[in-house]
Protein backbone atom coordinates (compact mmCIF):
# COMPACT_ATOMS: atom_id res chain seq x y z
CA UNK A 1 0.00 0.00 0.00
CA UNK A 2 1.30 3.48 -0.90
CA UNK A 3 1.99 5.59 2.22
CA UNK A 4 -0.42 8.49 2.67
CA UNK A 5 1.01 11.99 2.34
CA UNK A 6 0.67 14.17 5.45
CA UNK A 7 0.33 17.95 5.42
CA UNK A 8 1.01 19.73 8.73
CA UNK A 9 -0.88 22.93 9.58
CA UNK A 10 0.44 25.33 12.24
CA UNK A 11 -1.74 28.36 12.98
CA UNK A 12 0.13 31.42 14.28
CA UNK A 13 -0.98 34.86 15.37
CA UNK A 14 1.65 36.77 17.36
CA UNK A 15 5.31 37.72 17.02
CA UNK A 16 5.68 37.10 20.75
CA UNK A 17 5.94 33.41 19.87
CA UNK A 18 8.53 33.82 17.12
CA UNK A 19 11.07 31.43 18.61
CA UNK A 20 8.34 28.95 19.48
CA UNK A 21 7.05 28.96 15.89
CA UNK A 22 10.53 28.33 14.49
CA UNK A 23 10.99 25.46 16.95
CA UNK A 24 7.62 23.96 15.97
CA UNK A 25 8.49 24.05 12.27
CA UNK A 26 11.95 22.62 12.93
CA UNK A 27 10.43 19.69 14.84
CA UNK A 28 8.17 18.86 11.89
CA UNK A 29 11.03 19.07 9.40
CA UNK A 30 13.04 16.63 11.56
CA UNK A 31 10.38 13.90 11.55
CA UNK A 32 11.37 10.26 10.92
CA UNK A 33 8.42 10.15 8.52
CA UNK A 34 8.68 13.36 6.48
CA UNK A 35 5.68 15.61 6.00
CA UNK A 36 4.61 16.47 2.48
CA UNK A 37 4.47 20.14 3.48
CA UNK A 38 4.19 22.51 6.42
CA UNK A 39 1.58 25.27 6.18
CA UNK A 40 1.96 28.28 8.47
CA UNK A 41 -1.38 30.09 8.57
CA UNK A 42 -1.09 33.62 9.96
CA UNK A 43 -4.17 35.05 11.66
CA UNK A 44 -4.63 38.63 10.44
CA UNK A 45 -1.17 39.86 11.43
CA UNK A 46 0.50 41.47 8.37
CA UNK A 47 3.82 42.10 10.13
CA UNK A 48 4.18 38.48 11.22
CA UNK A 49 3.04 37.31 7.79
CA UNK A 50 5.79 39.24 6.03
CA UNK A 51 8.44 38.18 8.51
CA UNK A 52 7.61 34.47 8.21
CA UNK A 53 7.40 34.68 4.42
CA UNK A 54 10.95 36.05 4.35
CA UNK A 55 12.18 33.52 6.92
CA UNK A 56 11.01 30.56 4.81
CA UNK A 57 11.44 32.08 1.37
CA UNK A 58 14.15 29.52 0.51
CA UNK A 59 12.37 26.58 2.16
CA UNK A 60 9.92 25.19 -0.42
CA UNK A 61 8.35 22.61 1.90
CA UNK A 62 7.20 25.41 4.26
CA UNK A 63 4.36 27.54 2.94
CA UNK A 64 3.23 30.77 4.61
CA UNK A 65 -0.28 32.07 3.95
CA UNK A 66 -2.85 34.36 5.54
CA UNK A 67 -6.02 33.23 7.25
CA UNK A 68 -8.60 33.54 4.45
CA UNK A 69 -11.56 33.60 6.85
CA UNK A 70 -12.64 35.53 9.93
CA UNK A 71 -10.20 36.06 12.77
CA UNK A 72 -9.67 32.98 14.93
CA UNK A 73 -8.19 29.53 15.20
CA UNK A 74 -11.03 27.69 13.48
CA UNK A 75 -10.86 29.74 10.29
CA UNK A 76 -7.07 29.50 10.34
CA UNK A 77 -7.27 25.72 10.46
CA UNK A 78 -9.88 25.72 7.70
CA UNK A 79 -7.58 27.85 5.55
CA UNK A 80 -4.80 25.30 6.06
CA UNK A 81 -7.13 22.45 5.16
CA UNK A 82 -8.21 24.17 1.95
CA UNK A 83 -4.64 24.99 0.88
CA UNK A 84 -3.10 21.63 1.78
CA UNK A 85 -2.53 18.74 -0.59
CA UNK A 86 -1.91 15.78 1.72
CA UNK A 87 -4.38 12.96 2.18
CA UNK A 88 -3.87 13.32 5.94
CA UNK A 89 -3.87 16.75 7.60
CA UNK A 90 -2.12 17.10 10.96
CA UNK A 91 -2.32 20.06 13.32
CA UNK A 92 0.38 21.28 15.71
CA UNK A 93 0.15 24.19 18.13
CA UNK A 94 2.50 27.09 17.46
CA UNK A 95 4.06 26.81 20.93
CA UNK A 96 4.73 23.06 20.83
CA UNK A 97 7.41 20.77 19.44
CA UNK A 98 6.78 17.25 18.17
CA UNK A 99 8.88 14.22 18.98
CA UNK A 100 10.70 12.61 16.05
CA UNK A 101 8.21 9.78 15.47
CA UNK A 102 5.10 11.97 15.81
CA UNK A 103 3.94 11.69 12.20
CA UNK A 104 4.86 8.01 11.95
CA UNK A 105 2.61 7.25 14.91
CA UNK A 106 -0.16 9.25 13.28
CA UNK A 107 0.22 7.52 9.93
CA UNK A 108 0.13 3.88 11.06
CA UNK A 109 -3.59 3.61 12.01
CA UNK A 110 -4.78 5.08 8.71
CA UNK A 111 -4.16 1.72 7.03
CA UNK A 112 -7.69 1.01 8.31
CA UNK A 113 -10.06 3.01 6.04
CA UNK A 114 -12.53 3.42 8.91
CA UNK A 115 -10.02 5.56 10.83
CA UNK A 116 -10.83 9.22 10.19
CA UNK A 117 -8.85 10.91 12.97
CA UNK A 118 -5.84 10.20 15.17
CA UNK A 119 -4.69 12.33 18.09
CA UNK A 120 -1.71 12.11 20.41
CA UNK A 121 -0.37 12.99 23.86
CA UNK A 122 0.51 16.55 24.86
CA UNK A 123 3.10 16.93 27.62
CA UNK A 124 3.31 20.27 29.46
CA UNK A 125 6.59 22.21 29.55
CA UNK A 126 6.23 24.57 32.51
CA UNK A 127 7.98 27.91 32.02
CA UNK A 128 8.87 27.96 35.73
CA UNK A 129 10.67 24.64 35.31
CA UNK A 130 8.22 22.49 37.24
CA UNK A 131 4.51 21.90 37.75
CA UNK A 132 2.94 24.29 40.29
CA UNK A 133 2.41 22.30 43.48
CA UNK A 134 -1.30 23.14 43.55
CA UNK A 135 -2.02 22.27 39.89
CA UNK A 136 -3.88 18.93 39.57
CA UNK A 137 -2.90 16.65 36.67
CA UNK A 138 -6.61 16.00 36.13
CA UNK A 139 -6.87 19.58 34.85
CA UNK A 140 -3.91 19.65 32.45
CA UNK A 141 -6.43 20.29 29.66
CA UNK A 142 -6.57 23.83 31.08
CA UNK A 143 -3.10 24.40 29.58
CA UNK A 144 -3.82 22.45 26.38
CA UNK A 145 -2.27 19.15 27.48
CA UNK A 146 -3.31 15.57 28.08
CA UNK A 147 -4.72 15.03 31.54
CA UNK A 148 -4.81 12.26 34.13
CA UNK A 149 -7.77 10.00 33.46
CA UNK A 150 -7.24 9.51 29.75
CA UNK A 151 -6.84 5.82 28.88
CA UNK A 152 -3.29 4.74 27.94
CA UNK A 153 -2.09 3.26 24.65
CA UNK A 154 -3.93 3.49 21.34
CA UNK A 155 -7.62 3.78 22.18
CA UNK A 156 -10.88 4.77 20.55
CA UNK A 157 -12.28 8.12 21.72
CA UNK A 158 -15.20 10.46 21.13
CA UNK A 159 -12.95 13.39 20.21
CA UNK A 160 -9.29 14.33 19.95
CA UNK A 161 -7.46 17.48 21.08
CA UNK A 162 -6.84 19.97 18.27
CA UNK A 163 -3.30 21.00 19.22
CA UNK A 164 -2.01 17.49 18.51
CA UNK A 165 -4.32 15.98 15.94
CA UNK A 166 -4.65 14.53 12.48
CA UNK A 167 -7.62 13.90 10.21
CA UNK A 168 -8.18 12.09 6.95
CA UNK A 169 -9.04 14.65 4.27
CA UNK A 170 -12.29 12.85 3.52
CA UNK A 171 -13.45 13.71 7.06
CA UNK A 172 -13.59 17.39 6.10
CA UNK A 173 -15.18 16.56 2.75
CA UNK A 174 -17.88 14.82 4.76
CA UNK A 175 -18.75 17.39 7.44
CA UNK A 176 -16.92 20.61 6.53
CA UNK A 177 -14.33 22.21 8.77
CA UNK A 178 -14.02 23.68 12.25
CA UNK A 179 -16.83 25.92 13.44
CA UNK A 180 -16.14 29.59 14.16
CA UNK A 181 -17.82 31.01 17.25
CA UNK A 182 -17.02 28.13 19.61
CA UNK A 183 -13.26 28.18 20.12
CA UNK A 184 -10.66 30.94 20.11
CA UNK A 185 -11.99 33.48 17.64
CA UNK A 186 -10.50 36.68 19.00
CA UNK A 187 -12.62 36.59 22.16
CA UNK A 188 -10.80 37.66 25.31
CA UNK A 189 -11.81 34.44 27.05
CA UNK A 190 -9.75 31.30 26.33
CA UNK A 191 -12.61 29.33 24.78
CA UNK A 192 -12.36 25.82 23.37
CA UNK A 193 -14.53 22.96 22.17
CA UNK A 194 -14.30 23.33 18.39
CA UNK A 195 -12.49 19.98 18.04
CA UNK A 196 -15.11 18.23 20.16
CA UNK A 197 -17.96 19.68 18.11
CA UNK A 198 -16.33 18.67 14.82
CA UNK A 199 -15.58 15.12 16.01
CA UNK A 200 -19.16 14.63 17.22
CA UNK A 201 -20.50 15.84 13.86
CA UNK A 202 -18.16 13.39 12.18
CA UNK A 203 -19.36 10.49 14.32
CA UNK A 204 -22.97 11.35 13.58
CA UNK A 205 -22.38 11.48 9.83
CA UNK A 206 -20.30 8.29 9.84
CA UNK A 207 -21.35 6.05 12.76
CA UNK A 208 -18.72 3.50 11.71
CA UNK A 209 -15.93 6.10 11.84
CA UNK A 210 -13.02 5.37 14.19
CA UNK A 211 -11.32 8.20 16.08
CA UNK A 212 -8.21 7.25 18.01
CA UNK A 213 -5.67 8.64 20.44
CA UNK A 214 -2.19 7.10 20.39
CA UNK A 215 -0.19 8.24 23.41
CA UNK A 216 3.07 7.50 21.56
CA UNK A 217 2.40 10.44 19.21
CA UNK A 218 3.90 12.96 21.59
CA UNK A 219 4.31 16.72 21.50
CA UNK A 220 5.73 18.98 24.21
CA UNK A 221 3.56 22.03 24.78
CA UNK A 222 4.94 25.20 26.34
CA UNK A 223 2.99 26.60 29.29
CA UNK A 224 3.64 30.35 29.79
CA UNK A 225 4.12 31.62 33.33
CA UNK A 226 0.85 33.55 33.12
CA UNK A 227 -0.99 30.23 32.77
CA UNK A 228 0.63 28.74 35.86
CA UNK A 229 -1.47 30.94 38.15
CA UNK A 230 -4.85 30.17 39.67
CA UNK A 231 -6.41 33.25 38.04
CA UNK A 232 -5.89 31.70 34.60
CA UNK A 233 -7.06 28.31 35.87
CA UNK A 234 -10.32 29.89 37.01
CA UNK A 235 -10.79 31.85 33.78
CA UNK A 236 -10.09 28.84 31.58
CA UNK A 237 -12.41 26.48 33.43
CA UNK A 238 -15.22 29.05 33.29
CA UNK A 239 -14.64 29.48 29.55
CA UNK A 240 -14.72 25.72 29.10
CA UNK A 241 -18.15 25.66 30.69
CA UNK A 242 -19.32 28.30 28.25
CA UNK A 243 -17.86 26.27 25.37
CA UNK A 244 -19.49 23.02 26.50
CA UNK A 245 -22.85 24.77 26.56
CA UNK A 246 -22.39 25.75 22.92
CA UNK A 247 -21.29 22.25 21.96
CA UNK A 248 -24.27 20.72 23.74
CA UNK A 249 -26.55 23.21 22.00
CA UNK A 250 -25.11 22.10 18.66
CA UNK A 251 -25.00 18.32 19.06
CA UNK A 252 -27.26 17.64 22.06
CA UNK A 253 -26.37 17.04 25.70
CA UNK A 254 -26.16 13.27 25.20
CA UNK A 255 -23.13 13.37 22.93
CA UNK A 256 -21.96 16.80 24.01
CA UNK A 257 -21.42 15.71 27.63
CA UNK A 258 -20.85 11.97 27.20
CA UNK A 259 -17.13 11.97 28.09
CA UNK A 260 -17.53 14.74 30.66
CA UNK A 261 -19.89 12.62 32.77
CA UNK A 262 -17.26 9.92 33.23
CA UNK A 263 -14.65 12.58 33.93
CA UNK A 264 -16.68 14.28 36.66
CA UNK A 265 -18.03 11.12 38.29
CA UNK A 266 -14.86 8.98 38.24
CA UNK A 267 -11.67 10.84 37.40
CA UNK A 268 -12.20 13.94 39.53
CA UNK A 269 -13.40 12.19 42.70
CA UNK A 270 -10.31 9.97 42.47
CA UNK A 271 -8.18 13.11 42.15
CA UNK A 272 -9.77 14.66 45.23
CA UNK A 273 -9.21 11.45 47.20
CA UNK A 274 -5.59 11.37 46.07
CA UNK A 275 -5.08 14.97 47.18
CA UNK A 276 -6.61 14.33 50.59
CA UNK A 277 -4.48 11.21 50.90
CA UNK A 278 -1.40 13.36 50.31
CA UNK A 279 -2.56 15.63 53.13
CA UNK A 280 -2.65 12.64 55.50
CA UNK A 281 0.83 11.62 54.34
CA UNK A 282 2.10 15.18 54.86
CA UNK A 283 2.99 15.53 51.18
CA UNK A 284 3.07 19.10 49.88
CA UNK A 285 0.17 20.53 47.89
CA UNK A 286 -2.35 17.72 48.37
CA UNK A 287 -5.01 19.88 49.97
CA UNK A 288 -4.51 22.66 47.44
CA UNK A 289 -4.83 20.21 44.54
CA UNK A 290 -8.04 18.78 45.98
CA UNK A 291 -9.35 22.32 46.46
CA UNK A 292 -8.39 23.28 42.89
CA UNK A 293 -10.35 20.30 41.54
CA UNK A 294 -13.45 21.35 43.46
CA UNK A 295 -13.01 24.97 42.34
CA UNK A 296 -12.50 23.90 38.75
CA UNK A 297 -15.68 21.81 38.73
CA UNK A 298 -17.76 24.58 40.27
CA UNK A 299 -16.38 27.24 37.95
CA UNK A 300 -16.91 25.11 34.84
CA UNK A 301 -20.43 24.28 36.00
CA UNK A 302 -21.13 27.98 36.47
CA UNK A 303 -19.88 28.71 32.96
CA UNK A 304 -22.05 25.92 31.58
CA UNK A 305 -25.17 27.31 33.25
CA UNK A 306 -24.47 30.84 32.02
CA UNK A 307 -23.64 29.55 28.52
CA UNK A 308 -26.82 27.47 28.38
CA UNK A 309 -29.00 30.43 29.35
CA UNK A 310 -27.29 32.65 26.79
CA UNK A 311 -27.63 30.04 24.05
CA UNK A 312 -31.32 29.59 24.73
CA UNK A 313 -31.90 33.34 24.78
CA UNK A 314 -29.73 34.31 21.82
CA UNK A 315 -29.45 31.09 19.84
CA UNK A 316 -26.19 29.67 18.55
CA UNK A 317 -23.83 32.08 16.83
CA UNK A 318 -21.30 29.69 15.32
CA UNK A 319 -21.03 28.12 11.90
CA UNK A 320 -18.51 26.57 9.55
CA UNK A 321 -17.31 29.33 7.22
CA UNK A 322 -16.46 27.68 3.89
CA UNK A 323 -13.00 28.44 2.52
CA UNK A 324 -12.25 27.04 -0.92
CA UNK A 325 -8.81 26.05 -2.14
CA UNK A 326 -8.71 28.84 -4.73
CA UNK A 327 -9.20 31.53 -2.06
CA UNK A 328 -6.55 30.05 0.23
CA UNK A 329 -3.97 29.61 -2.54
CA UNK A 330 -4.70 33.06 -3.96
CA UNK A 331 -3.92 34.57 -0.56
CA UNK A 332 -0.66 32.63 -0.46
CA UNK A 333 0.33 33.84 -3.92
CA UNK A 334 -0.24 37.49 -3.01
CA UNK A 335 1.81 37.11 0.17
CA UNK A 336 4.66 35.56 -1.83
CA UNK A 337 4.62 38.62 -4.09
CA UNK A 338 4.60 40.95 -1.07
CA UNK A 339 7.54 39.11 0.47
CA UNK A 340 9.55 39.40 -2.75
CA UNK A 341 9.06 43.16 -2.65
CA UNK A 342 10.39 43.33 0.89
CA UNK A 343 8.86 44.36 4.24
CA UNK A 344 6.30 47.14 4.06
CA UNK A 345 5.28 46.51 0.44
CA UNK A 346 1.70 45.26 0.70
CA UNK A 347 -1.02 44.68 -1.84
CA UNK A 348 -4.39 45.77 -0.47
CA UNK A 349 -7.62 44.48 -1.94
CA UNK A 350 -11.09 43.37 -0.86
CA UNK A 351 -9.76 40.30 0.99
CA UNK A 352 -6.62 41.92 2.37
CA UNK A 353 -5.85 43.10 5.87
CA UNK A 354 -4.48 46.65 5.97
CA UNK A 355 -1.22 47.52 7.66
CA UNK A 356 -1.68 48.43 11.28
CA UNK A 357 -4.38 45.89 12.06
CA UNK A 358 -3.52 44.16 15.32
CA UNK A 359 -2.90 40.47 15.88
CA UNK A 360 -5.56 38.20 17.28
Amino acid sequence: MTPLDISVVICVYTEDRWDDVLAAVASVRAQSRPAREVLLVVDHNPVLLDRLALEYKETPEVRVLPNAGPRGLSAGRNTGIAASSGEIIAFLDDDAVAERDWLRRFADPYSDPRVLAVGGRCEPVWSSGRRPVWFPEEFDWVVGCSYRGLPPGRVRVRNILGGNASFRRSAFDLVGGFASGIGRDGDKRPMGGEETELCIRLGRERPDAILLVDDRAVIHHKVPRAREHFAYFRTRTYAEGLSKALVARSVGTGKGLESERRYTTRVLPAGIARGLGDVLRARPGGGRRAGAIVAGVLTAAGGYVVGTVRARRNGTTFAVVPIDAATAVAGEAVEALDASRGPGARAVGPERARPGEGAA
